[in-house]
């Protein structure tokens, strides 16, 4: 079941008429505060949620859907603005669509998320317990802990950290991180995977504008670390074209 919250009226008819083909059921409401009502009695597996709304905003929908349920949250924007679409990731959206935009992709992309969300970790971890640096990784459990206390992480800011710990020491790079947590058959921008790592470091690092355990490759992707880099920076790391062809074999 699938819940969008629109308030264009024709919009979401469409919406509705393109995954109904698909054999999804679509429920519609055309405000924040129906669709928080909608979510809650009828618990959908996908939230297709618009940023502007009459009553209550899509952020503020957002954020409150997030603290209260891990379901996949595909946020729509009729704005362009960056700062839009990271507003809507950084509340806690796991990915959006700018309109405007075409019906095939908007069904391609709720179809990778619910694939996801019932694949759960795209692959489990060989141990329940990952570790690294300031962080304790319980995959039975779906529980973190840095240093020592426990933290609350997203689906996917999870299985981000998963990659990450089991990788850790080695490049991973922005394609290998789509492809293992958003899918093979995402087709976004990378700006997606950038802002659930400043979330992940928000929640890791004691000093998230100059990380020391997740690192930034220039021009090629992450790196989780054990111990800080001996020498000082802001978290960004050079590679040499040897080391990064090395590291970037995942």
């Amino acid at each position: 079941m699938i819940l969008v919250v629109e308030d264009d009226e024709r919009l979401a008819e469409l919406m509705g008429i393109a995954l109904g083909r698909e054999g999804y059921e679509v429920l519609v409401a055309r405000d924040g505060v129906r669709g928080l009502e909608r979510f809650r009695t009828e618990h959908p597996d996908l939230v297709i949620l618009d940023l502007m709304l009459p009553r209550l905003s899509g952020l503020d929908v957002c954020r409150i859907l997030r603290a209260e349920s891990a379901v996949p949250i595909l946020m729509v924007t009729g704005k362009d603005g960056e700062a839009d679409k990271v507003s809507g990731l950084e509340v806690g959206a796991d990915d959006y669509v700018t309109k405007p935009f075409s019906l095939p992709e908007l069904v391609s992309r709720v179809r990778a998320h619910l694939r996801r969300s019932r694949m759960g970790q795209p692959q489990p971890p060989a141990h329940d317990v990952l570790a690294g640096g300031p962080v304790e990784l319980d995959s039975s459990r779906h529980e973190v802990r840095v240093r020592g206390k426990h933290v609350a992480f997203t689906p996917k800011e999870f299985q981000l950290l998963v990659s990450f710990l089991e990788g850790r020491g080695r490049l991973r790079t922005r394609e290998f991180l789509i492809s293992e947590v958003w899918g093979p058959e995402y087709f976004g921008d990378t700006k997606t995977l950038d802002v659930h790592v400043k979330r992940l470091r928000q929640k890791i690092e004691r000093d998230p504008q100059n990380p020391e355990h997740l690192v930034t490759v220039r021009g090629l992707g992450y790196r989780f670390l054990d111990e800080p880099l001996p020498s000082p920076g802001s978290g960004g790391m050079r590679l040499s074209v040897f080391e990064a062809r090395a590291t970037a074999r995942q």
